[in-house]
Formats: C-alpha cells, sequence, structure tokens
C-alpha cells in the first residue's frame, strides 16, 4: 500500500469515525493504527508492522485470523446467499446451527433466538424473563438481580443489570429496577473477608436480597465464573453453584451470559459447565463462529418457550427481532468454528495450554506494581498498584493501563486495559513460544513504565 493512501487513511480516521469505548480527545492527539491483514494470531497494519493480537480483536477471535475453513465456509455460503429474513422464513446454516448448538449446551437448554451481538443477547433474555412471568399471572415480577462490577452489553436493559459505574452511572435515570449483589472479587472482597475463612458469605448477601423480594424478582443474569468488562474478576469454586441454588429455591429465573466465556475460554465449552449449572437462559456470542462477524443467541429452556404459545388472538408471541437475525453468512461461519472445535481437539488441547500460561504467569506476581494475578482458563488479568499492601490502585488520571499497553504496541503486541488492570487474552490457537514472547512483551512494558 502506498504511504500517501496510508497517511490519508490516518486523516480520514480522524475526520469521520467515532471510536468505542474510547476518548476521542485523547485519540486526536495520537497515530492512528489501521489493520490491513491478519494471519493466525497475528494481525499487520498499514504500515506492514505485525501485531500479536493479544486480545483476540476484543476477545472474540477463537482459531485465528484467516482460518481456511471458516473462510471456505463463507465463501460457499456466499455463492448461495448472504442473507435472507428470519421473520416468518428460515435458512439452512441457521437451522443446522441451531440443532448443532442444543446438542453441546447445557442439557435442559432447548430452543435457540438469534440476534447480533452479546448486548442483544442479553437485551433478549432480559425481555423473556420479564414477559414469562407476565404470561404465567405473576405481573409483580418485573425487577432484576445482577451483580457489581457486571456487564452485560451497552443497550438500556443491559446497562439497567450493569455494575459498572463509570459505564453505567449516567443513564440511570432510564432504567428499571435492579438489585445489585456484592461481586465474588476475592482480591477486593466488598464485606472485608479473606478467601481462606470467608466461607462465601457474598451467597449470604446474595440469599437476602432474593428472599426479601423474591415476589417481585423476575430473574437473576451473571457472567459464569469471569465477570469481564469489570475487570476480568474470577469467582471462586462454588458461587456459581450457589447462586444458581438461591435462584431455584425463591423461584427466580437464572441467566447465564456467556457471550465473554463461551467456546472454551475457560478451558470448557461453556463456564457453567465447571459446575453442572443449568441455566434457565444463556446468551453467547463473541466466539460463537471464530470472531468472524456479528452474531449471537439466547438459548432457552422448554418451560420458557413455552410459555409464549398461544393463538394470534393471545398475543403471547416474543415481539421481538433484528434485521440480520440468523444470518446465513455468520451461522456458516459458527458451524465451521464447532466443527474446527472437533477436528483440531481444541477443548483437550487447551489443558496443557491453560497449565502453561499459569505457570508463566507466576513471576508477576513478584513485580512491585503487579497486586494480583488472575486466570481462568485462557483467560488472565494482572491487577496493578500503587501500593501492595494496601492495593491501593494508580488514579484512574495517569492512564497507567493506557500508558503500558502503547508501549506493548510498539513491541508488537496488541493489549486494551481495563482500567489499572492489563487483560490478557489471545486466540485459543496460541501457541507456547508464542505465549512466551506475548509475556515477555507485558512484563518488559510494565518495567518500562513502571520501572
Amino acid at each position: 500500500m502506498q504511504k500517501t493512501y496510508h497517511e490519508q487513511l490516518q486523516i480520514w480516521d480522524k475526520q469521520y469515525l467515532w471510536h468505542p469505548f474510547t476518548q476521542m480527545q485523547d485519540y486526536l492527539k495520537e497515530t492512528p493504527l489501521i489493520i490491513e491483514e491478519g494471519e493466525g494470531i497475528y494481525l499487520r497494519d498499514t504500515g506492514g508492522k505485525k501485531y500479536i493480537d493479544g486480545i483476540s480483536s476484543m476477545w472474540c477471535n477463537i482459531h485465528g485470523h484467516r482460518k481456511k475453513e471458516i473462510d471456505d465456509a463463507v465463501k460457499i455460503q456466499l455463492d448461495k446467499i448472504a442473507h435472507t429474513t428470519l421473520l416468518g422464513l428460515s435458512n439452512i446454516p441457521a437451522i443446522e446451527l441451531a440443532r448443532r448448538l442444543i446438542e453441546i449446551a447445557p442439557r435442559g437448554l432447548t430452543k435457540v433466538f438469534y440476534s447480533d451481538n452479546g448486548s442483544t443477547a442479553n437485551e433478549v433474555a432480559l425481555k423473556m424473563a420479564f414477559q414469562y412471568w407476565q404470561h404465567k399471572g405473576l405481573k409483580d415480577k418485573r425487577q432484576f438481580v445482577a451483580l457489581q462490577h457486571g456487564y452485560h452489553g451497552d443497550t438500556v436493559a443491559t446497562m439497567g443489570v450493569g455494575g459498572i459505574d463509570i459505564y453505567h452511572k449516567v443513564f440511570q435515570p432510564l432504567y428499571f429496577k435492579t438489585h445489585f449483589a456484592p461481586a465474588p472479587y476475592c482480591y477486593r472482597c466488598p464485606l472485608g473477608k479473606q478467601p481462606k475463612d470467608c466461607s462465601l458469605a457474598c451467597l449470604e448477601a446474595l440469599e437476602n436480597i432474593l428472599k426479601e423480594h423474591q415476589d417481585g424478582i423476575a430473574a437473576m443474569i451473571m457472567e459464569p465464573m469471569v465477570q469481564g468488562a469489570g475487570g476480568m474478576i474470577i469467582h471462586p469454586p462454588g458461587y456459581l453453584s450457589g447462586a444458581h441454588a438461591l435462584c431455584k429455591k425463591y423461584n427466580v429465573l437464572f441467566i447465564l451470559d456467556e457471550v465473554l466465556t463461551g467456546f472454551g475460554r475457560t478451558g470448557k465449552m461453556f463456564a457453567c459447565l465447571h459446575e453442572d449449572v443449568v441455566p434457565d437462559i444463556m446468551t453467547i456470542s463473541k466466539g460463537i463462529n471464530g470472531g468472524y462477524m456479528p452474531l449471537a443467541a439466547t438459548l432457552a429452556a422448554e418451560d420458557i418457550y413455552n410459555a409464549f404459545l398461544g393463538t394470534y388472538a393471545d398475543l403471547k408471541t416474543f415481539f421481538h427481532g433484528h434485521t440480520y437475525t440468523g444470518n446465513p453468512l455468520g451461522c456458516a461461519a459458527a458451524l465451521a468454528s464447532l466443527q474446527l472445535f472437533m477436528k483440531e481437539r481444541i477443548l483437550e488441547i487447551l489443558v496443557s495450554k491453560i497449565q502453561y500460561l499459569g505457570n508463566r504467569l507466576k513471576p508477576f506476581a513478584s513485580l512491585k506494581p503487579v497486586g494480583d494475578v488472575r486466570q481462568c482458563g485462557l483467560i488472565a488479568a494482572l491487577e496493578l498498584v500503587r501500593d501492595k499492601s494496601t492495593k491501593e490502585p494508580y488514579p484512574w488520571k495517569e492512564r497507567i493501563g493506557i500508558q503500558i499497553c502503547l508501549e506493548a504496541r510498539k513491541q508488537g503486541l496488541l493489549i486494551r486495559p481495563l482500567g489499572h488492570i492489563i487483560v490478557i487474552m489471545p486466540p485459543l490457537s496460541i501457541k507456547n513460544d508464542e505465549m512466551d514472547r506475548m509475556l515477555d512483551v507485558i512484563n518488559e512494558s510494565i518495567q518500562v513504565v513502571l520501572p
């Protein structure tokens, strides 16, 4: 690509684009990084520089970029049809994928409702849960329970169950009633407990909410095992199954947001399988088709589905849908991705990769600015602190996480922080030597910025 065009793209980027989750005043002072192509775990910019994709292109790439089997599946489907509506019609890839998803999902989930992304999948789940109780005649059950530091999307309903103030607080007047339970954030326990003797006290706090408000609560929604955007908070064993049992006890639907954790990220196909939990509703996106194109699904139990059945005049229909619901290209890519899980024995091979990552992360705990090292599967995070003894975080205005990620970029690694937390989430296809390089760059970048 000619240098003049490369420079023109940088000008147009600043002139026309408004980037998500980006303070544009700062962005306009920087030189835009524009990706032109990718292969495997690597991306290449318009200047020809190569980078490790350390965040899996926002936590969604599974098999690496330009995976031949997925490329071919999309091309074959494109030669047939790119899109047709699912409103009253159907298409072959959408049908085949729905069947395949139910085969691999926790037993008890039987129906698939497609949408476009994680936010819409969760929006669907919340609406399903609310309307379910309306059809059941329990019309007071219209509130929700969620976790502090939880993140479920950026639509109004999903922000309403979001527990991250910097993202969600400004929109507070738009929300319905949500009760927030303390997150099982062991490094910064909101109840002041220590992991060795807490006995999952956070579950007691959750039970108090459910017990007091059970007649008004439609559902609880949570991310299983790992709370992503809230700081890659790793839940202690037993919390997930405990929360599920409490929802059953108090007649509250249980929604699991597997948008981030699904499709092998935690070492199993879905995170809820670690504790043999079957939710009433489960949402999936990101890795569903290997990170190729927008696609999401909301999986529901038969009882949920049956509550919406009736005559046309009953108005029990689930009046929700999107233009690109069940898009054939996205579904074809997803089918190819799921075939790769079997063909390449991905979950089996992940066991040793997860162990290798865990061993390579151990030395980070001795670094002065690293307060906590967290890992679940091939998801990891380093929480940086100004003072290890007090766990005092770096002030937001110092942009410590951003500085470290910019230094890593100079060394050929693309990562993105959550404030003062460094997120490590490469494609599942990463090799051990590539993992070594990624972690070495992160180590060096921390020491350059915080010597």
